[in-house]
Formats: structure tokens, sequence, C-alpha cells
């Protein structure tokens, strides 16, 4: 079973909900003909029952042929299937109309007859149920369910049966198509709206990451622009005094010089202010972020004040990287991250499931493997940044498999003697980071 789950797994969430209405409505044909087979099966060897078979094993090869490129249309894969759609109706009138035949003038009998009116309720419903995926309007669903069920008036009546059953079978059709369509039109929907929110998740990442980056720009318009506009004049002046040889250019080439160091420096500190990062913040906001992409994140350990800056950096730096991997690799569904202090070493660990490893695959570098470092495996860019980041402060950082879906990320940085916070995880530490990502946009 380790394929099925493999191939069940790699999929994202949108295409885990695709796959299931796909197969829903082809099952739906296959209920047809399981439907209409045990119907026959008495009458099977005579020529009437023998011919209901093949016209409704026709009439299931058309529908699954038009689920799946119904759902292609839908997804905006293909043009809208418009004559695989009108086939399926004329097969369903030919299949109902051929087993009334078969029923009010065939030569085998009353078993046969009612096999065959059997065969029609079933077709007609079925039928309405697969047209209705590639209509898009709902007015011309009405009128899908309308139509047939008023065939399935009309058809008994014109063969002289009772007002009363007429309308019975009609009412049949149309509550049975009529509830089938519905379960088909809702369908559809709920498949949009899993993409659009799905869309709507990688945009926010996006937006997120441009906003950081206009952020980082206007930060730096801003400690730049002035100074290089005053280097600008100066040397300008400068290049004039020199051609007319005053001695002052060198004081205004001195001024030039003061005033690059004087930029480097506050680049540095800009620079410095961005890649800083406070861990109590980052693990607010990455609670949010996780919670508000359907994710159960949890955070427990010990409590955040105390530790060094340094530190604190460095872990808020290793949460930030783990949340956003979490949010674009497997399809977690839980993360649990843990602070701990362990034989003078501050440890934060991040675990998720919704992982596809080794272990799950039994084969080496399959997709996914590496976890929330994404397709590059544990020596990805992003886990690569974060050891050197940790290396500077002697610290270390471990990336595997935790077990059968898990993926666990840990880092283990050493504190001094002086900083060591306490190791008890107490509820004020906890209440503290949620307290903080109720204000955290």
């Amino acid at each position: 079973m380790r394929g099925p789950g493999r191939w069940w797994r790699r999929k994202t969430t949108p295409e885990k909900v695709e796959t299931y209405t796909r197969w829903s409505f082809h099952f739906f044909a296959l209920v047809e003909c399981l439907t209409v087979g045990f119907t026959v099966a008495p009458v099977a060897e005579r020529i009437g029952g023998l011919l209901l078979l093949l016209m409704v094993a026709v009439h299931c090869a058309v529908c699954v042929v038009t689920v799946s490129r119904a759902l292609d249309w839908t997804r905006g894969r293909r043009p809208q299937p418009v004559r695989m759609l009108w086939m399926l109706a004329a097969v369903t009138a030919a299949v109902s109309v051929t087993a009334v035949g078969i029923a009010e003038h065939g030569p085998d009998g009353e078993a046969v007859g009612a096999a065959a009116g059997g065969t029609v309720g079933v077709v007609l419903i079925v039928g309405i149920g697969i047209i209705a995926l590639g209509v898009q309007q709902r007015r011309r669903v009405l009128a899908v369910v309308g139509g047939f069920a008023g065939c399935a008036w009309i058809m008994p009546v014109m063969r002289g049966a009772p007002v009363d059953a007429a309308f019975s079978a009609a009412a049949l059709v149309l509550l049975g198509g009529g509830a089938l369509a519905f379960t088909a039109v809702v369908s559809v929907w709920l498949l949009n709206i899993v993409y659009e929110l799905d869309e709507a998740r990688e945009t926010r990442a996006r937006l997120a990451v441009a906003e950081e980056r206009l952020r980082f720009g206007r930060d730096l318009h801003d400690v730049m622009g002035r100074n290089l506009a005053v280097i600008a004049l100066k040397s300008e002046l400068a290049v004039q005094l020199a051609q007319r040889g005053r001695p002052e250019a060198v004081a205004q080439m001195v001024e030039v010089q003061r005033l690059a160091h004087e930029s480097q420096r506050e680049v540095r500190e800009v620079v410095r202010g961005y890649r800083e990062a406070d861990l109590a913040v980052e693990l607010a906001g990455a609670q949010g972020v996780l919670a508000a992409a359907g994710i159960d994140c949890t955070v427990s350990g010990a409590t955040v004040a105390g530790l060094p800056v340094a530190v604190q950096s460095a872990l808020g730096w290793v949460v930030r990287e783990a949340a956003t991997n979490v949010l674009r690799h497997g399809d977690a569904r839980r993360c649990a991250v843990r602070l701990r202090v362990v034989e003078g070493c501050v440890v934060l660990s991040v675990e998720n499931d919704g992982v596809v490893t080794e272990a799950d695959t039994g084969l080496p570098g399959a997709p996914g493997s590496s976890g929330p470092s994404g397709p590059s495996g544990p020596s990805g860019s992003g886990l690569a940044g974060l050891r050197e980041r940790l290396a500077e402060i002697d610290g270390t950082l471990e990336a595997g498999s935790a077990g059968r879906g898990l993926f666990r990320l840990t880092a283990e940085i050493p504190l001094p003697s002086s900083a060591t916070p306490s190791a008890t995880a107490g509820p004020a530490s906890v209440s503290a980071v949620r307290s903080v990502s109720e204000v955290t946009p």
C-alpha cells in the first residue's frame, strides 16, 4: 500500500479535493452499472436484458469521459465539452426510449419490462447529474432537470400508462436528478473555492515578501539618499576647486571621505536591524500565520525572557524559516514549537506532520523527503543559511525525519553561564506569546 499512499500524500490539498470530486462522480457511473446489472441479471440471458446491459455500459462510459472533461473545463484546462454534453444527453435519451420500447413491445415478458422501467429511472437521474457538471449557469441546470423530468412524464403517458403512475415516475426523476445536479453544482463550487483559497494564501505570502522588500528599500533610501546627494555635490565642488588650483579641494574630498564612511556605517546599522529578529515576535507571528493557513500550531517550553539578544535573534530566524517552509512544502495539519534549556544550552525544536519521508516511500531522495527544507533537501539554501548564522554563535542545526510523516528541525545554542532563563514551561510564557499574536497583524 506504499504506492497509493505515497501518490496521495504527494498531492496538495486542492489536488486532493479535485481527485475526491472526480472519483466521486466516476463512482456514480459505477453505481449506475451495478444497479442496472442487479436489476437485469435475472433476465440477462434474454435478448432484451442483454440489450439493456450493453446500452447502460455505453452510457456509463460516456458519463466517465464527460466527468473528466467537465472538471478539466471547470479548472480552465480545456474548453467547455459541449459536444460531450450533447452526446451524453443524446445517449441518455436513446437508452431511455429504447428501454421504454423494450418494456412496451418486447417479446420477453414482464420481467424484462420491469427491468427496463428501472433502467429508465437510473439512466435519467445519473445523466442529469453528470450533465450538470459541464453547465455553468443555474438556469440551464434547472432546464436540464426539468426537461428530463418532463420526458419521464411524457413517455409513460404516450404509451397509455395511468397519469398518476407517469407523475410518480416524473417526480422520482425530478427529485433524484435534482439532488444529483445540486450535488454537482455544490461540488464544483467547493472545488473552485479551495483552489482560490490556496491561491490567496500564496498571494498573501508573496505580498508579505514584497512589503518587506519595500520597507527595506525605503529605509535604505532614507539613509543613503541624503548622503549620496551631498557626496555628489561636494565631489563636483572639489573637481572645480582642483581645476582652479585651489587648496580647498583637499578639504572637500576629506569631507566626501567622511560622508562615505558614515554612509557605510548607517547601511550596516540598517542591515543589522533588518537581520535581527525578536524571538517572541517571531513565535507569535508563526503561530498566527500557521493558524490562518489552517495548521494547528502550539508553542511550549521555557520563557523567552532572559535569553541573550544574539541567541533570540538567531532562534527567531530559525522560527521564521521553519514556519515559511511548513507553509510551502508538504501538507501539514499540526506544528509544534518547543523551547527548552538543557545543560547550559537552549534548544528550539519545530516539528510538523504532512511530510513524505523516505520511510514512507521506501525510496531515497523521494520528492518531499527533505520535509520543510523543500526539494533541495536538508542542504537547501534556507537551512544552509541558518547553519551559517548559528555557527557564528557556536550553535548547531539538525533537520530530518522524526517518524512516519513527521519532520523535525532542531536548533541548539550554548548559553553563557550568566544567561540561563527558567527551564520550566509555565503558563505565563505561553500566554505571553499568545498575547503578542493577538496584536500582531
